[in-house]
């Protein structure tokens, strides 16, 4: 395992080596997570162009997210020409973690157009589920994707357990993909968006990843909603309110929202009836 620290030469030459000793794969490791995307992506390619016999083997990659950049380097990685890449379930692993296995598949599927035609053979559905489970042994995350030509084939080799029961690793609201917050919508300019088209503020379906909300939009009322939203969630409730009345229940509702983080049907049931 080699990262983009070690004397290039030297590197294609002793890949050669190991090429000529009988290896089918060669993991590149950036085990510091200290790559630029640019850079990592340069090594990929210069491998892939100064090591005898690498058209032989499969170039594998390993990062580290020591400076957030574990995805972003394994996606360079994977269109300069990486053809095996090691993720983690939720990106756990040592110190900062490892590149997400969600990240990396839900990114090709959304942008492929730039990746080289990169796509997964990942049932997307199972991602969410996926997420709430860990492996059983701390070391043994490693999940492996396969790039083989255009096709990415995940192959699931560890046992998995749940996650809150076992690891006691919880998964931080905002993370990408799987984070409780990143399907949902406190913004009222972007509840306003969803409202008029989910595409706006969505790139993605959270069904596609096995996501299903309780509130179908993922809007969450709180003191950033507007007037259009709370007409709309009055609406699916069975009023129909309008005009100074809803001026007056928007502004008692301001107040609450102040005071009350999120605010449920049962409180927006209590202001219409007061």
């Amino acid at each position: 395992m080699f990262d983009n620290r070690s004397e290039k030469e030297f590197l294609y030459s002793f890949l050669g080596e190991v090429i000529k000793a009988g290896a089918t794969t060669v993991n590149i490791a950036d085990t510091v997570g200290y790559n630029c995307p640019r850079e990592f992506g340069q090594l990929i390619t210069n491998i892939k162009a100064k090591t005898p016999g690498i058209e032989n083997v499969i170039i594998s990659t390993h990062c580290h997210n020591d400076l957030g950049l574990a995805t972003a380097n394994t996606l360079e990685g994977a269109y300069s020409g990486a053809r095996e890449v090691e993720v983690t379930i939720n990106g756990i692993g040592e110190r900062a973690g490892n590149v997400s296995l969600e990240e990396v598949v839900m990114a090709i599927k959304c942008r492929k157009e730039l990746l080289g035609g990169l796509y997964t053979g990942v049932d997307r559905r199972h991602i969410v589920m996926t997420s709430k489970m860990v492996l059983f042994q701390s070391f043994m995350h490693i999940m492996i994707i396969y790039l083989i030509s255009t096709w990415l084939l995940i192959k699931f080799v560890l046992a998995l357990l749940k996650v809150e029961e076992y690891s006691g690793m919880q998964v931080q609201p905002y993370k990408a993909i799987v984070g409780a917050n990143a399907f949902s919508h406190e913004s009222g300019i972007h509840q306003d968006g969803i409202l008029k088209n989910k595409n706006t503020y969505e790139i993605m379906s959270p069904e596609d990843i096995g996501l299903h909300r309780s509130n179908e939009s993922g809007i969450i009322l709180g003191k950033l909603s507007g007037r259009h939203v709370l007409k709309s969630k009055l609406s699916q409730l069975g009023y129909k309110i309008d005009g100074t009345e809803l001026n007056d229940i928007f502004s008692r509702f301001k107040s609450i929202a102040e005071t009350k983080k999120v605010i449920t049907d049962e409180d927006l049931i209590a202001l219409v009836s007061d």
